[in-house]
């Protein structure tokens, strides 16, 4: 019977198989957070026009220092620039220990 495996082939071919759909799983996601990222620049874009077109009246409001003179749109940008970085970090760190623990699985087979 030359068809057919032994163990140790196909303990191998299921770890070839298993790493191919991690890659190709990690592929996904990069894809879809770059695209994400994408969206988010062209809102923020967006967002900046949309602040820049309409002067922001901070007259009443003392010790508003950065609403001063239309700024409160590059302090906005900022701020959700700053969050949505903070989410990625924290997202590229889940993947890798995630894919650190199933290598170290692996490993282990």
């Amino acid at each position: 019977m030359e068809g057919m495996y032994d163990t140790e082939k196909r303990i191998e071919l299921v770890k070839k198989r298993m790493h191919e759909y991690h890659r190709r799983q990690e592929r996904r996601t990069v894809c879809r957070l770059s695209v994400l990222c994408t969206l988010l620049f062209l809102s923020l874009v967006g967002a900046m026009e949309i602040m820049q077109s309409q002067p922001i009246n901070a007259t009443g409001m003392y010790g508003t220092i950065l609403l001063h003179e239309g700024a409160g749109g590059y302090v906005l940008v900022a701020v959700i620039s700053f969050t949505v970085a903070v989410v990625i970090t924290a997202l590229c760190i889940k993947f890798r220990n995630r894919g650190q623990k199933s290598q170290d699985a692996e490993d282990h087979v």
